[in-house]
């Protein structure tokens, strides 16, 4: 930086001014938007400087802004600053800055052009945008930023961009609060976490960073990879992801499309742990196989995708397309790959070809072949039923 020694230029009653406003000198050109609109003012007075379009134009200068207890809230150097009486804003060139907050260095930030507000508490910087979360590690780009210190909120928009060590998003906007340690992508945002990977897609997703989790309020959909190719598919009225216990929740009308077994888990709670390949839900449940076109409902229940057993309690509830059939119990084991099941507890079975309706305390068997048995009588003896149609 080209550093202008005023004194030879200015009286000395106008440079001491200057000079303790930090407009230039060895120590750098420091000033705040509020102290290039007096510099300014004091130039054009004395007839030094160059006047532009109405504004002061200032080379190679330093602008920043602090405190009342003389705490850092940001500094900028800029190739140009041209301040405008009229509106009160300092235009800058190629700004390259650091922004701060409680006096810790939060952000460095780089653009091609950008504006300085009179009052110092606001800051635009347009066009090729990157800001780098110092403390946390993300890295935002896009075409505009805006910072707001008193509302400790920082704002990237247009074709915003983010990445981290564990995710990388794509958004119309991203607000980021540095004391809540909190970022909210805002408009078409798609989140991908890298291990395992995950995809989010929704219209409102919040990222607690501290707590490692990101949530959406809004309907959100969360794929899973294998590649390139998507394996299981989540939707939910609501949903979240926690990256360091690799599980996604999905509340709400959630629905879990599982691709090996081909499986379809409806519920209002469903909480699906990818690392341990398991879905969960304490909440009434609804699993529907696509090939053998079995449904189960229950009070709740859980599906172990690893070796494939899913297990229901309460109320359960079973009906087979093909052949028709129908089961009730109070608690059940379904072993997806062989299609058989163990039921436990008050079974009805019914069946419409052949025609035929059994009761017992407990089964096994298969609904799809129509072969069930039924044992522990009332009496104490052993009753077993083969149906064979």
């Amino acid at each position: 930086m080209r550093i202008i020694h005023l004194s030879k230029i200015l009286p000395l009653n106008l440079f001491l001014l200057l000079l303790l406003f930090g407009v230039a000198a060895c120590r750098g050109n420091s000033r705040t938007a509020k102290k290039l609109a007096q510099d300014s003012q004091l130039a054009q007075e004395s007839a030094t400087g160059k006047s532009l379009d109405g504004g002061f134009t200032f080379n190679a200068v330093t602008l920043d802004q602090t405190d009342e207890r003389g705490n850092p809230i940001w500094k900028i150097k800029a190739k140009q600053a041209v301040y405008s009486n009229n509106n009160k804003i300092a235009q800058i060139e190629t700004p390259i800055g650091d922004l701060f907050q409680d006096g810790k260095l939060l952000y460095h930030v780089t653009g091609q052009e950008g504006e300085v507000h009179q009052d110092g508490q606001k800051v635009f910087l347009k066009g090729n945008i990157v800001a780098t979360d110092i403390q946390n590690g993300v890295v935002l780009r896009g075409n505009e930023l805006e910072w707001r210190p008193q509302e400790d909120i920082l704002i990237v928009r247009n074709q915003l961009t983010g990445t981290h060590k564990q995710v990388d998003a794509t958004a119309q906007e991203a607000r980021a609060f540095s004391r809540a340690k909190r970022i909210e992508l805002i408009g078409k945002v798609v989140a991908i976490s890298k291990q395992p990977t995950l995809q989010m897609r929704t219209e409102h997703l919040i990222w607690e960073m501290q707590q490692e989790k990101m949530f959406s309020d809004r309907p959100v959909q969360i794929d899973r990879y294998v590649g390139t190719a998507i394996a299981d598919r989540g939707v939910g009225d609501t949903g979240e992801v926690d990256l360091k216990t690799k599980i996604a929740t999905l509340r709400k009308n959630g629905q879990l499309n599982v691709l090996d077994p081909p499986l379809q888990i409806s519920s209002d709670l469903v909480v699906w742990n990818v690392e341990a390949k398991t879905v969960v839900s304490d909440n009434p449940v609804r699993i529907f196989h696509r090939v053998q076109l079995l449904t189960m409902t229950a009070n709740k229940g859980r599906v172990d995708l690893e070796p494939k057993i899913a297990y229901l309690n309460g109320n359960v509830y079973g009906v087979g397309q093909r052949p028709p059939s129908q089961m009730r119990t109070d608690k059940m084991t379904w072993y997806l790959p062989t299609e058989s099941f163990e039921a436990v507890g008050n079974v009805f079975y019914k069946q419409i070809d052949p025609p035929l309706t059994l009761t017992g305390p407990k089964a096994v068997g298969k609904l799809k072949d129509q072969t069930i048995v039924i044992s522990g009588g009332s009496d104490g003896g052993r009753v077993v039923t083969d149906i064979i149609p």
